[in-house]
């Protein structure tokens, strides 16, 4: 199935159209060929994973996952953020890694930012990070905080998760005052991204900073029993405009 969007690749002024997956996997415990086969419907330059395996052999599942979607991992994956991944295309250019592990509040989940300085092109580069934010409130409000310092690595950048927070709240609105909301920029496809054939909430999206403008991002038109095979969330497909370098 091909999707109704924008072509990525390179454009007449150096500046790049890019497609931007975030996507919440569940640790891969559901049907990870079906999950495999959404990811390359989306045909994304970057992928945004949340929840990547963590405990039983991460680092062959994870080569799995980027095998099977025609991706190579560019950060996170592993211990360095502790759920959130980053994977792309050959294209993409790794100027450096900013994985971080965050605080965290005695007896939950350790989190992270899998993040990194990327360049695709003649565009200029750009920070990507991808996080999974905590359900307790008072420790998403840090990570709500700690994600402005990481936005902040490149004068550039894109952030995409799973806020677990809706738009409404206050986490949320702080960030969308500093970045582009991608939905509520330029709404494409569906709004709601949990759960799976009912679904009846925002909690994943995309963020792009000024600068880099947002075409369309919303949860693509896919089919049902694909979607529920795949995982517990829905995905969120971003076609970006970086510009060109100086």
């Amino acid at each position: 199935m091909t999707l109704d969007l924008p072509r990525s690749g390179p454009q007449p002024d150096g500046a790049e159209l890019v497609r931007v997956l975030s996507y919440n996997i569940r640790s891969q415990r559901d049907d990870r060929r079906a999950l495999a086969r959404v990811i390359r419907s989306c045909e994304p330059d970057l992928v945004c994973v949340q929840e990547s395996p963590r405990y039983w052999r991460p680092e062959g599942q994870v080569a799995w996952l980027a095998r099977n979607t025609g991706t190579v991992v560019l950060a996170g994956g592993g211990r360095t953020a502790a759920g959130p991944l980053l994977l792309g295309g050959l294209r993409v250019e790794v100027l450096g890694r900013h994985d971080r592990l965050l605080p965290k509040h005695r007896g939950m989940h350790a989190r992270g930012f899998a993040s990194a300085v990327l360049r695709i092109g003649r565009a200029v580069p750009f920070a990507l990070t991808s996080c999974h934010l905590s359900f307790i409130g008072p420790e998403r409000v840090q990570q709500f905080e700690l994600l402005h310092e990481q936005g902040s690595i490149s004068p550039y950048s894109v952030i995409a998760g799973d806020f677990n927070e809706h738009p409404e709240d206050a986490g949320w609105r702080k960030l969308a005052e500093a970045y582009q909301d991608g939905w509520a920029t330029s709404p494409w496809g569906g709004e709601y991204t949990s759960r799976p054939g009912d679904p009846l909430q925002r909690l994943d999206a995309v963020f792009a900073s000024p600068g880099i403008e947002v075409l369309s991002c919303g949860v693509p038109p896919l089919p049902v029993a694909e979607l529920l095979a795949a995982t517990d969330h829905l995905p969120v497909v971003a076609v970006l405009r970086v510009p060109a370098a100086p």
